[in-house]
């Protein structure tokens, strides 16, 4: 259709950067370069700004990515209501945050059975525009930085806390221990990838009376445990990822440490969400009532 650009350009934007994009869309870096570029020509003005690490908006480009996700989540609703409308069964749309796809959400999707469904990912403030315009049925997504404002087109079902952990490589002194105090890391170089993350890290050193030197940047979790995996820092992750990480880092827990809450979001309706969809946030709500997939220790 003429929105892959569109698309294209928009998970440039969530991921920020065009090689993250080619890897998840199964493009070449080439390949989303040309699209965006295409797309500028046709805006007529730069929508991107290309830095050593990633891309950022330009003023242009935000005021171009508002209104082209609408565009997008209309296109989509279109396409589901022609497919329905001509018979084919209703696919579920969900979508959930990186740390949620890790796990949490794959397996409660597991309970729907024969239903169809799909999942996307993306940061939180974008799932919840999502469903409260039809582009999803169902979202998983956290309160971290900036945090949920209220909005009376969803309707949030809380889930529960979420601690966050530091990932240290193999080798590191901290990784024989189940738990330790933010402090231990106050020396450490540590790696972002999410404002939101690094927003909690911050305030939670400031506590610890310490300021984290965030030297390195990555593209999303899988870069930023990467690096950790090969030395080069620590970071922070959620605890719901831990079960999924890689075996060459390990998760320690902290004392105290910052957490963040997830819920599941659904549209105020009316129409009321579809029955799929209320049947996979009690799911969601009953798995994380019994713990099933936050972190081990």
């Amino acid at each position: 259709m003429v929105l892959t650009s569109w698309r294209t350009f928009l998970a440039v934007c969530r991921l920020g950067s065009l090689s993250a994009a080619a890897a998840e869309l199964g493009y070449t870096q080439s390949a989303v370069s040309r699209q965006v570029a295409a797309l500028e020509r046709e805006v007529g003005q730069p929508l991107l700004e290309r830095r050593p690490r990633g891309v950022a908006l330009t003023r242009a480009g935000e005021a171009f990515a508002q209104r082209a996700r609408a565009a997008v989540s209309a296109a989509d609703r279109a396409l589901r209501a022609a497919a329905e409308a001509g018979g084919a069964e209703r696919v579920l749309a969900v979508g959930a945050t990186p740390s949620a796809v890790a796990g949490l959400v794959p397996t409660a999707l597991r309970e729907l059975g024969a239903t169809p469904w799909s999942l996307a990912t993306g940061s939180s403030d974008e799932l919840e525009e999502l469903v409260a315009t039809g582009g999803l049925d169902v979202a998983v997504v956290t309160d971290a930085p900036p945090g949920r404002s209220d909005d009376d087109r969803l309707v949030r079902h809380a889930l529960g806390a979420d601690p966050m952990c530091v990932v240290v490589p193999t080798g590191h002194p901290a990784a024989g221990r189940d738990e330790a105090d933010l402090g231990v890391f106050a020396a450490e170089t540590w790696v972002e990838d999410d404002d939101g993350s690094a927003a909690l890290l911050r305030a939670a050193a400031a506590r610890a009376g310490f300021e984290p030197r965030i030297d390195l940047a990555a593209a999303d979790l899988a870069g930023k445990v990467a690096l950790v995996a090969a030395g080069h820092a620590v970071a922070l992750v959620p605890g719901l990822l831990v079960p999924a990480l890689r075996r060459d880092v390990v998760a320690v827990g902290l004392t105290g440490g910052p957490m963040r809450r997830l819920y599941a979001s659904v549209a105020a309706g009316p129409p009321d969400p579809p029955a799929a969809a209320v049947r996979l946030v009690e799911v969601l709500v009953d798995q994380y009532a019994r713990n099933d997939l936050i972190r081990a220790r």
